[in-house]
Parts: structure tokens; sequence; C-alpha cells
């Protein structure tokens, strides 16, 4: 038996979320459908680095599974990719350690939200960038109100009030905004962890800053408040990427 990590990119438009669920088309299913064709019907369990939402992208989400396969590392990918359906890209596979594991091993993630600032809504993007027609953003004030996540704190008051998880504490080391030559703004936001919604919770309230319905300063008092009715909306899922996921070398 061995342990295989693979990379994968996925188009969320066309699911109901990653994590298996009745009657609903996720990632998961389709992966553990193709495995467990591929194992002659015995069921193969994967281990993601976390679960997206309807909607959520992603191009670097991390997996793993076992396999008593007597298959060559090399032939995985392409094995994998003309099985899989076209919305799901294996990008890399390789063979780890039994002790490997993608969610309880992450050092670190990088998220991407990206927003579209032109006139008019492309037909073609309008389920992968958020449009917000004739809005012009204060990306400046955006910026300056970013600041307040950076370092270490609990981010009650930024999650999902269905958070199940006690330990709200999250470090973030990087939260930028960045404009694009295709009329874009991209949040990108790097943690030792995310709670459920709080990329988009942050995103969400970086962006009413930015339309100055808040002021920058109100973020750090959102955070201590640890409150999540103080906080603004969470934008929405299409905009969200899962860029990267990080382990100990």
């Amino acid at each position: 038996m061995k342990r295989l990590k693979v990379t994968i990119m996925y188009d969320g438009f066309g699911f109901a979320g990653y994590q298996v669920q009745p009657n609903e088309r996720t990632v998961q299913l389709e992966l553990e459908k193709v495995l467990t064709k591929m194992h002659k019907g015995t069921k193969v369990k994967v281990v993601a680095s976390g679960r997206t939402d309807a909607g959520v992208h992603a191009t670097g989400q991390v997996i793993h599974f076992d396999t008593d396969l007597k298959f060559p590392i090399n032939r995985w990918q392409r094995a994998l990719n003309v099985q899989l359906p076209g919305d799901i890209v294996v990008v890399s596979v390789e063979e780890v350690s039994s002790d490997f594991h993608a969610r309880y091993g992450t050092t670190g993630k990088v998220y991407r939200y990206k927003w579209g600032l032109g006139d008019v809504e492309s037909p073609f993007k309008r389920h992968y960038v958020v449009y917000m027609p004739g809005v012009k953003p204060n990306v400046q004030l955006m910026r300056e109100a970013a600041q307040a996540f950076l370092g270490t704190h609990d981010f009650t008051s930024f999650c999902s009030a269905r958070t199940e998880v006690v330990d709200r504490v999250r470090h973030i080391k990087r939260l930028e905004l960045i404009e694009n030559d295709q009329g874009e703004l991209h949040m990108v936001i790097e943690g030792d962890g995310f709670l459920y919604n709080m990329v988009r919770i942050i995103a969400g309230n970086l962006w009413e800053v930015g339309i100055g319905k808040r002021e920058p300063s109100e973020m750090a008092h959102i955070l201590t408040a640890m409150d999540r009715k103080r906080a603004g909306k969470t934008a929405p899922a299409q905009g969200l990427y899962l860029e990267s996921v990080y382990y100990v070398e």
C-alpha cells in the first residue's frame, strides 16, 4: 500500500462544493468515482486539505489517498485525467510517506478573491469573477483596512456563525490588493489556516470599505468584538480560488 499526494484544479461552477453530499455533484464524489473504478469496485477514500463551498474554485487543492495498484507513479496523472470530467484536472502526483496527511499536515494556504471593475460584465467570466458594474472602489482605503488583519487574531467576527471549530485564532502572513491590466481587483491572502467563510467575509468587508460603507479603522474594532454580527456581508462564492497549500518540506 502506498500513499499518493495529488494536486488538482477544479472549476467550482458545476459543483455543490468539494465534500460529498447526498444527491449532489461534488468534487470528492467525482474523484472517488474514478478511483473506485480504477480499483475494480473497491472504494477509495480521498482526503483533501479542506473543503470548498459551492461555486468556489481551486487552482492548487491538495488531496491524498492510499492505493495498492502496481502502477508507475509517472502514469497516474494521465490515467486520472482521461477519466475525470473536464472541470477537474490533476496537476501533479507524487508518492509520499504513510504519515503525510493532506488536511492535518498543512502549514499554510493562499486564497485569491477576484472582483471585476469594468463597466460591462463579461458573460465569459460571470462564474469566475464578481462584477460590480459602475462601481469604482477606493483601493487605497481597502489596503489600509487590510493591515488590521495581519498577524495573529481571533477571527470569530470573520467566520460563519455555523463554524464548529472552537479555536478561532489564526495567523495572517500576507494580505494584498492587486489591480491587473484586465480591469480586475484581486485580494490575495496567506495564512496558517482559515475558518469557514473567513476569506469571503474578509473580502466582503474590505469591499464595503472600498465603496465607502465602512471606515478602514472599523476592521480592528470588529476583530476585537469577536461577534459575527458586527461584520458585513459574505462576498459571493464565484470570486474565490484556493490557490496554494503548504506543507512541511
